[in-house]
């Protein structure tokens, strides 16, 4: 007898996000029985080929989620809250990928190799944490359940994919203009992302803190459940594809050595450890990029704080940062 099967939606298909969960369906062989495939008018009727049928992309209507087991939303924050509970009605359990529901308190917020267990609180949305917090969590919750952690400090170098598919195409575009000597044209981002670097991304509060920096806060201390931990992030738009980086740095309980927190990376899953700076190996974003792992390195004593340890992250943003988490939540589900 056959394993059950799943009637899937994805809304938001044609984005950067939609075509990864597509993908990343495919390849861990989740075991979809119908894939329907969203997305507004203005991409209706595009093809996308999955488990070797080609899919039409339909357009987005109140019906569409009707006998859906399982809709994952990767269409953004508006769509999300006018849709995500329609499909709630029709029976979906739904995998958020935007903003919307991430700080209610009824909706869980899951990284599967740290909270699973919230997933099943569910009250038929689950939510995906920010790209930068599930990357960063990825390498820190392993140190955080041996050894806690008091406070942390991050600066993040975030791929243009985290602005979706046009923030690829800009950056792409821009290197071609500017490699022939015309003006690039910005549309996605307030200044060219070519060859710059932009330390900022989303809205500016009354703080100082752009509401990207103030999510990696809010985010960390809802999935850890601990509403004592500090957090400080400086987030920077780079010109890199799909994979975010981060210069972290993290005050423990307990006073422990980089070889140490190596040990605890190298027993968890879902984080590799690339740590040998004698042969110039450490993680990059040529070598993370397309990689469901995330990767850590530069592991060192930091020379500033008492207990406190520097390391550098890498993850693709497309992947653990958005895609591969949601399906990963969607595993959790069905089992």
């Amino acid at each position: 007898m056959g394993r059950k099967k799943y009637n899937v939606a994805v809304a938001g298909a044609t984005g950067a996000v939609g075509r990864k969960l597509i993908e990343v369906l495919e390849k861990r062989n989740f075991p979809v029985s119908v894939l329907k495939l969203l997305a507004s008018k203005r991409s209706a009727g595009e093809i996308i080929s999955f488990g070797g049928r080609e899919h039409v992309v339909e357009v987005m209507k109140e019906d569409s989620f009707d006998g859906a087991d399982i809709a994952l939303f990767s269409a953004g924050a508006s769509v999300s809250s006018v849709y995500a509970p329609i499909a709630v009605r029709s029976g979906a359990v739904v995998i958020d990928n935007s903003s919307c529901f991430r700080n209610d308190p009824s909706v869980p917020l899951v990284i599967p190799e740290i909270n699973p267990g919230d997933a099943s609180l569910h009250k038929g949305i689950i939510s995906n944490p920010n790209c930068t917090t599930a990357i960063m969590l990825m390498a820190l919750y392993p140190v955080y359940k041996a050894a806690g952690i008091k406070k942390i400090i991050v600066s993040t170098y975030q791929s243009v994919s985290g602005a979706g598919m046009k923030g690829i195409v800009e950056l792409e575009e821009q290197i071609l203009n500017i490699s022939k000597g015309i003006k690039p044209e910005m549309s996605v981002f307030k200044y060219p992302i070519a060859f710059n670097l932009i330390p900022h991304i989303d809205s500016f509060t009354g703080t100082g803190y752009t509401k990207e920096e103030i999510k990696m806060l809010n985010e960390t201390r809802k999935i850890l459940h601990d509403d004592k931990i500090k957090v400080s992030a400086t987030c920077v738009r780079v010109p890199v594809k799909s994979v975010h980086s981060m210069s972290v740095t993290f005050v423990t309980e307990q006073n422990i050595k980089p070889d140490d927190v190596r040990d605890f990376l190298r027993g968890s899953k879902g984080i590799k450890v690339i740590d040998e700076p004698d042969k110039n190996r450490y993680p990059m974003p040529v070598s993370a990029e397309g990689e469901f792992d995330c990767f850590a390195g530069r592991i060192r004593k930091d020379s500033a704080f008492r207990n406190g340890i520097s390391m550098w992250i890498c993850g693709d943003q497309l992947l653990k940062g958005a895609a591969l988490n949601a399906v990963q939540i969607a595993e959790l589900l069905i089992k």
